[in-house]
């Protein structure tokens, strides 16, 4: 235990996440600098550290920031843009227009940051984000004092952005060298799906991701018209294509997975891939439920994330996670699938070790980044408590979240944005672009 500590957090509740199923009554989380220096009890601390500044939380559960394993946050600015339609109807008809006449690097920062903003506000220190421009969203997450990966999207079509894989690859590279070196900014690889990308680009993409080390995230098996397309097309299911093209290991993230069979589960689990299940999207989209406690039994690393607010509409995990434990439940007739310790997981350490983070986020542990959420549970709809790890999953709602710390900064004070703007700038940001959008 350090003795080198300059900041006390007193909680009612402290649950770590690891060791699992743990909750710590009236302890306190010491900091020093970035990282969590200890953890032990109330009168233990203030007896040890009698004058190290410390804020109380008497009514809350201090929780690790929430990792949002998938998002493509600038689609913030198409928030309910084209809702109550199929995934390849709403891709053709809205979304990808609407981008082809308005995506830019001003259009990516500005709703990076709205986005960003939003999810600190819910407690989501870390994202998974996958979106053209990328520096412009690097500027946005740095401004807002947030955690993120960014993905270097590949397509093999054009758009504003790029013109074709190569120049896709070439554009993401030049931009993870210039914010290599950053605390917070990381980078995967990012082909958007089996069906936007050829083999020959999917082959290289493979290569580089052990050439540089980094994860590859994207989009598979999320419809049964992908799987039928892919049958018909290459004579494979989408997961068995981009394991013969040498894709599938510890850094791959499936994003979706919702039509993954036996077959595809066993692919997944025996190359040590990760999961990045968005329930409340899949749900909106129509895409289906994804095998969660399948994948789970399997031993297949298991994250949540929100996807993008055009499709969901919220940036919201603490609704994934309630969804996610929900639908497990319906769809396996199980209802001790998924229990709320499991979400929880699924939605903190879960997902920073599917991005290659879970050494230094996503449970609270002497030396790890002091990446924190406090939430007030001491309200009227959330009394009387008997498992503050049930209410986390069941009960409460992003509102209720009052502090979060990234890498020991306090970047939301009871409730209160600190490190950018007033709100009124970002509604002046959001009202800008939906008059763009509209016209």
């Amino acid at each position: 235990m350090s003795d080198a500590v300059d900041l006390l957090i007193h909680a009612r509740w402290v649950i770590p996440v690891e060791p699992a199923g743990l909750t710590l009554e009236r302890h306190t989380v010491a900091l020093c600098g970035e990282r969590i220096a200890a953890v032990l009890p109330q009168d233990d601390a203030r007896r040890r550290y009698p004058n190290v500044p410390a804020v109380e939380l008497p009514g809350h559960a201090l929780i690790p920031g929430l990792v949002n394993l998938h998002t493509h946050a600038a689609m913030t600015l198409m928030r309910g843009i084209a809702d109550d339609l199929p995934l390849m109807r709403w891709l053709q008809e809205a979304v990808w227009p609407a981008e082809s006449r308005h995506v830019s690097a001003a259009f990516v920062r500005d709703g990076t940051l709205l986005a960003a903003t939003e999810m600190l506000r819910g407690g989501i220190t870390t994202c998974n984000d996958m979106y053209f421009h990328p520096e412009a969203a690097a500027d946005a997450y740095d401004q807002a004092g947030m955690r993120a990966m960014l993905g270097m999207v590949v397509l093999d079509f054009p758009t504003p952005y790029a013109h074709d894989a190569d120049d896709y690859l070439r554009k993401g590279l030049a931009v993870r060298d210039r914010w290599r070196d950053h605390p917070r900014i990381g980078f995967t690889l990012a082909p958007h799906a089996p069906y936007t990308v050829s083999d020959d680009a999917l082959a290289r993409i493979a290569a580089l991701a052990d050439e540089i080390d980094v994860p590859v995230h994207m989009h598979v098996h999320e419809t049964a018209g992908e799987i039928s397309d892919a049958l018909a097309r290459h004579g494979v299911r989408p997961l068995l294509r981009l394991q013969r093209l040498g894709l599938l290991g510890p850094g791959f993230i499936a994003v979706h997975a919702v039509h993954a069979d036996a077959t595809d589960i066993d692919l997944l689990a025996r190359h040590g891939c990760s999961v990045a299940h968005c329930p409340t999207s899949n749900m909106k989209l129509a895409s289906g439920i994804a095998p969660v406690e399948r994948l789970l039994a399997a031993g297949i690393n298991t994250g949540l994330g929100t996807d993008g607010a055009a499709s969901n509409n919220r940036l919201d995990m603490f609704a994934e996670m309630r969804q996610a434990a929900l639908l497990a439940k319906v769809a396996s007739g199980d209802a001790t699938a998924v229990p709320a310790h499991v979400a929880l997981r699924m939605a903190t350490l879960d997902g920073a070790r599917a991005l290659g983070l879970g050494e230094r986020i996503g449970s609270i542990g002497a030396g790890k980044l002091a990446d924190l959420c406090a939430v007030n549970l001491a309200t009227l709809e959330t009394q009387p408590c008997f498992d503050p790890v049930s209410h986390l999953v069941y009960a409460v709602g992003r509102e209720h979240v009052s502090h979060v710390w990234v890498g020991g900064r306090c970047v939301l004070d009871k409730g209160k944005p600190l490190l950018h703007g007033h709100d009124n700038e970002l509604l002046r940001l959001a009202a800008v672009w939906q008059t763009k959008l509209v016209n």
